[in-house]
């Protein structure tokens, strides 16, 4: 297949900024050597993958030498601007080795049953950029874990389950969003879909562009920043620290009590980037233009929403300034076989966030 092919959806219409590229059985060796090299240098006694800064630069090293025809699809991704949704499919998952999905992310901790399948998954992502993670999140850890919380059925978070995770821009509010977010499948026994929208599908009408492009919106941070899913363990040795996860805190909470004026669109006028997410977002107070605005262009977006349903082995890497994402709602059993993604951020420039990261190795956002 080629690696900039355009994906049709089951109607057999063409998908605007859909790429795919299926691994073959010589690639899928290739990849899960490299991985499993990886993965013992850096795979502690206790079997946890070790994610610190030797680990991450070790990755972006041996990342140049997989398969050529995967550094071809991912270049023209991050270089041509190829593909907004990208799926590399073929590496195989065991079912039983990886054992039952987890019922709390901080499972990690304890046993990585995954660690092939994580330190392949951070190899193409080392292609891209640099991974990062946020001290507010997951304790700053570099690979989250993505499957339904008991507790969790209704909230908008990506452990949520009853309601659908609605579509959005992958950390909207935050000048240091990723470029690229990863999602690697691991379970997904009832084929629940993550939905997405490109810019290159949706028409932005004329009388939207002006008021899209100005700073008269704002977006607040989202419960994964502010409530659950905040760092727990600020004393843990290998975690962050106290002062600067509180120092994290404290910030989410002044951009939620005061958030900076945005615009929705930017770059070039005609193929333009794109950040919204309407559950945490409005217009700035007392604008119905821009509030009007909103609505249009989200019903827009609405309308071209597609399907890609994520099941184990593979990758798709979203661009966070071309597509937004979300997820279907679905009903959780929690007896270890529900859907189980592993999720990545990535950056094109690390350097934009050197004032919220411990050092220049440090990969952990504050």
């Amino acid at each position: 297949m080629s690696v900039n092919t355009v994906l049709a959806d089951a109607a057999g219409r063409q998908r605007p900024g859909h790429g795919r590229l299926d691994l073959t059985g010589a690639e899928v060796a290739a990849i899960r050597s490299l991985a499993a090299d990886l993965a013992a240098r850096h795979t502690g006694p206790d079997g946890v993958l070790r994610h610190h800064e030797a680990f991450l630069h070790d990755a972006a090293v041996q990342a140049h030498e997989l398969p050529r025809r995967l550094r071809l699809f991912l270049a023209g991704v991050r270089t041509r601007e190829s593909a907004a949704v990208s799926v590399i499919g073929g590496l195989p998952v065991d079912d039983d080795r990886i054992g039952p999905t987890p019922r709390a992310w901080q499972s990690h901790r304890t046993t990585s049953p995954t660690a092939i399948e994580e330190t392949a998954f951070v190899l193409c992502g080392s292609l891209l950029g640099d991974l990062f993670g946020w001290a507010t999140q997951q304790d700053g850890t570099i690979v989250h874990d993505l499957m339904p919380l008991p507790g969790h059925e209704h909230d908008q978070l990506g452990t949520g389950s009853a309601d659908a995770l609605l579509w959005h821009t992958e950390e909207a509010f935050h000048p240091l969003k990723c470029d690229y977010l990863g999602l690697m499948g691991l379970r997904n026994h009832d084929r629940i879909a993550t939905t997405v929208a490109t810019i290159d599908a949706v028409p932005i009408r004329a009388e939207l562009r002006d008021v899209l492009r100005a700073a008269r919106f704002v977006i607040r941070p989202d419960d994964s920043h502010l409530g659950r899913s905040q760092a727990t363990d600020a004393g843990n040795a290998d975690g962050p620290t106290a002062r600067l996860v509180a120092q994290a805190q404290r910030r989410m909470e002044e951009m939620n009590a005061a958030p900076d004026p945005v615009p929705v669109l930017s770059g070039d006028p005609e193929n333009p980037y794109l950040c919204i997410d309407p559950y945490y977002m409005d217009a700035a107070p007392g604008d119905a233009e821009a509030r009007a605005a909103l609505d249009l262009f989200a019903k827009d977006i609405d309308a071209r929403l597609t399907e890609v349903t994520i099941m184990p082995g593979e990758m798709c890497f979203i661009d966070n300034y071309r597509a937004v994402h979300g997820r279907q709602k679905f009903q959780a059993r929690y007896d270890g076989t529900d859907r189980w993604l592993k999720r990545i951020n990535v950056t094109r420039d690390l350097r934009k966030s050197r004032a919220h990261r411990q050092s220049a190795e440090s990969r952990v956002v504050y």
